[in-house]
């Protein structure tokens, strides 16, 4: 590492330019589940670009999450920033230029390409820069802005599309990080340290370059194949992707044994608990980017809500998964039973949804959907706040920062799954019933997914901190945040 003040003099400016590229980063992940519907009317496009709006900028970024990190190790954390920010505010201005939808789908990609190089540096940074007696109070900071964005950033979305602003539409929910971008470039320039790893790393490029094929090869058939009458082909891409993964695998254990850097160290696979952490947010991601894109086309395009309206009708959910991420720091002594509870009322929710739109159908007003929507987004909060804490629990201390990449990654790559099969799902309802039903169906199939969740949750620590008895301790809050 290089010279810094002790403390360093500008950690609490630093502390904002990070939060303003997580801002750049959240708001990006939410707004085309509302302005999609917009983006459609606009530049043309099938079914699947809907889907692929969100799910190219996810499996982008959990395709990049994976060597993020080690960019930063190898060529410098400020740097690597630097080339994150600027890259992510000029994808940005290209989706909001893109006159046609494989433009703007490409442009999508490189956001979360460059959002995966910058967004671990200035967390790393911020771990080197913060004493561990400030870290849990500049960490702390990350959750009021997470909830203000998971609550804000429908509502502008569909303001900025509502409102066309000087004729643009839907364009300025991505225009609109010009200034983000801007900002956190200039205080990336004037704000933010220099760090280097000192021990020589190198990067798994094979290795990213299989896990990248792998993920690719399971979203591409699912989006395309509806369209497409799911030929023989989209099966044997799945199937191909499989085998990709067993050849990661495989490469990875291979390259730890040869005293190489592995992309992720293979011990952690043998961990239960890990290995269950895994398989639960992938599926636990997946229903709950897929709920929210499902439920934002039900209310567009089935019920004719306005973008802003329907950004409006989400409220109680965002709220709801606040309100959770408050309450579960005073209930983490119940450990895993607090997302076996999370699961309930998020089912209880979900099947709350259901029955209000069975009772009213299409005249159903975002009113009589407050409670259910209030329900599942406490249940998505209380299992969302202790995941990363009680998958972790069960790593070392040296392998916590390939675990957390990892479990991010995993995050992503679920949200890009759950966008291509709950999507799926959805869009091949109502080729020949209702848009009611068809939500209603595509619900119950969120459900048997969170049946899967509670399941796994099992394989899980109990707690995710060792009882005091346990000699050794693990990584701190500020640590297990993804870096």
């Amino acid at each position: 590492m290089t010279d810094t003040p002790a403390p360093y003099r500008w950690r609490w400016a630093a502390l904002f330019v990070v939060l303003a590229a997580e801002v750049m980063d959240l708001l990006d992940s939410l707004v085309t589940n509302i302005a999609a519907p917009a983006i459609r009317a606009d530049i043309g496009g099938g079914e699947s670009t809907i889907q692929w709006l969100g799910a190219a900028y996810t499996l982008a970024m959990a395709i990049g999450l994976i060597t993020g990190g080690r960019l930063g190790d190898i060529f410098g954390r400020r740097r690597m920033y630097l080339v994150g920010a600027v890259g992510f505010t000029l994808g940005s201005v290209a989706c909001g230029l893109a006159q046609a939808p494989d433009q703007l789908i490409a442009a999508r990609v490189v956001q979360g390409l460059l959002g995966a190089i910058m967004l671990p540096q200035g967390l790393g940074i911020l771990k080197e820069i913060f004493s561990e007696k400030e870290q849990a109070a500049a960490f702390g900071m990350f959750g009021p802005v997470m909830g203000l964005s998971t609550v804000g950033g429908p509502i502008l979305a569909g303001w900025l599309v509502d409102a066309d602003l000087w004729g643009s539409g839907w364009r300025m929910i991505f225009l609109i990080n010009i200034p983000l971008g801007l900002f956190a470039v200039a205080g990336g320039l004037a704000f933010l340290p220099e760090w280097k790893s000192a021990r020589t790393v190198r990067l798994d490029l094979l290795g990213a370059l299989l896990a990248a094929a792998g993920s690719a090869l399971i979203v591409f058939p699912l989006v395309q194949g509806r369209e497409h009458g799911w030929p023989a082909w989209a099966f044997a891409l799945i199937a191909l992707a499989v085998a990709v993964f067993a050849v990661f695998a495989w490469y990875e254990k291979r390259t730890a044994a040869a005293g190489r850097d592995p992309l992720v160290e293979p011990s952690l696979f043998r961990k239960r608990g890990f290995s269950g952490g895994m398989a639960l947010g992938l599926v636990f991601f997946s229903a709950m980017t897929g709920f929210w894109l499902t439920f934002s086309l039900y209310t567009q395009i089935g019920l004719h809500y306005s973008p802003f309206k329907a950004g409006l009708a989400g409220i109680p959910s965002s709220i709801g998964m606040v309100v959770a991420f408050i309450a579960s720091q005073a209930l983490a002594k119940f450990g895993r039973k607090v997302m076996h509870g999370g699961l309930i009322t998020m089912v209880a929710g979900v099947g709350g949804v259901i029955l209000t739109l069975g009772l009213s159908g299409d005249t159903v007003t975002p009113w009589q959907l407050t409670p259910a929507l209030a329900v599942t987004g406490l249940g998505m909060g209380f299992v969302m706040a202790p995941f990363f804490d009680t998958v972790l629990a069960s790593v070392e201390p040296h392998e916590t920062g390939s675990a957390s990449g990892t479990l991010t990654s995993v995050q992503q790559l679920g949200a890009a799954l759950g966008t291509a099969i709950l999507g799926t799902v959805f869009f091949e309802r109502i080729k020949g019933d209702s848009f009611v039903h068809a939500e209603q169906f595509t619900l119950g199939v969120e459900i048997a997914m969170l049946a899967v969740v509670f399941g796994a949750i099992f394989l899980l620590p109990r707690h995710a901190r060792p009882q005091e008895t346990e000699a050794e301790p693990v990584a701190t809050a500020a640590e297990e945040i993804p870096v």
